[in-house]
């Protein structure tokens, strides 16, 4: 059994298996070389070639647990045909929302766009380099897909102001991104993906009281469908106000947490396995503080099933070494 699994079904916590967010990425000269002719992200993911060998790339380099597919959580509304585009220096830009046509688009069409996906799971399945090791697909949480669909871009800190105000809208839109969120988290796994994780990057932007409908319910949905696969799912409900709630309700096989969380707290109120928690702004001090920081999330999760990453992604200006330095020192521990 590889060691997330270990951790995830078995409990296990004598073994502190590694990979880290977004670990296939920007502070990788190796990436860097590729995205420079490569300059249309979507185009990117979608070349199963490319996007399989940038996903190997940081377990060439560093003794890592998992692979996680090189994608987006994007590639789902870019499947349901709403124009997706990525601008430097701004981020995501997403077309306006056509439930209609949203509506009738059917499985056979949606896969087909964004098939190679699968294919470069299947690519990456078939590689040695994974023997032992798992294969992390993803998909974004329907709140999170959600914020992007209606709002168009990256929220940051507010939504539109009348975000909430076309219930019909919303309720359509959450039902349908249910229906192929299924399809999507399916594929990867038939291609080879054996844990899957559901991000939901701004579960922190809603108030307690929304948090049954938009993210319990529909969150809820798509774990009780991964666990129905007999596959291993992880939320990452960043930023969530109430994490212990979350768990209660949602019941994920494991949790990760964000940075903010104090992780002395929250070994008392999360039963279940966790995973993350270290500032990725650590990696950017020196090899001392990376070791005093990292050493203190194992201390305190040591009799805790415990997966290690950070609380959020890499930052692209991160030091390889440094990666290579925590790495080593969580398989030290």
């Amino acid at each position: 059994m590889t060691p997330l699994h270990e951790v995830i079904i078995n409990k296990k916590t004598k073994i502190n298996p590694i990979w880290i967010m977004r670990q296939a990425g920007r502070y990788l000269p190796e990436f860097r070389k590729i995205r420079k002719i490569n300059s249309n992200f979507i185009n990117l993911c979608l070349n199963e070639n490319l996007s399989s060998e940038i996903t190997l790339q940081p377990l060439k380099r560093f003794n890592l647990d998992a692979a996680i597919i090189f994608s987006d959580i994007l590639m789902l509304p870019y499947g349901l045909n709403q124009k997706v585009e990525f601008e430097k220096g701004f981020g995501p830009k997403l077309g306006k929302v056509n439930i209609d046509e949203m509506s009738k688009l059917d499985e056979i069409d949606f896969v087909e766009k964004i098939y190679p996906v699968y294919k470069a799971i299947k690519k990456v399945s078939m590689n040695d380099i994974v023997k032992d090791k798992n294969i992390i697909g993803f998909v974004g949480a329907p709140w999170t897909l959600l914020v992007y669909i209606i709002n168009q871009q990256s929220p940051k800190k507010n939504l539109k102001k009348d975000f909430f105000k076309n219930d019909f809208l919303i309720n359509r839109i959450l039902l349908i991104l249910e229906k192929f969120l299924k399809i999507h988290i399916k594929n990867q796994i038939d291609n080879g993906a054996n844990v899957i994780q559901i991000f939901d990057s701004w579960a922190g932007l809603l108030e307690e009281k929304d948090l049954p409908n938009y993210i319990y319910s529909p969150t809820l949905n798509l774990v009780n469908y991964v666990k129905s696969l007999n596959i291993p799912v992880i939320c990452f409900p960043r930023e969530i106000k109430n994490y212990k709630e979350f768990c209660e309700i949602v019941k994920p096989d494991a949790v990760s947490i964000d940075y903010n969380v104090d992780p002395r707290k929250i070994i008392n109120d999360i039963k279940i396995p966790i995973q993350g928690g270290l500032d990725p702004k650590i990696l950017l001090t020196d090899k001392e503080k990376l070791k005093k920081e990292a050493t203190k999330y194992l201390d305190i999760f040591k009799d805790h099933p415990y997966i290690f990453n950070l609380g959020h992604g890499v930052l692209p200006e991160t030091d390889p070494n440094m990666f290579e330095y925590l790495v080593n020192t969580v398989k030290d521990y």
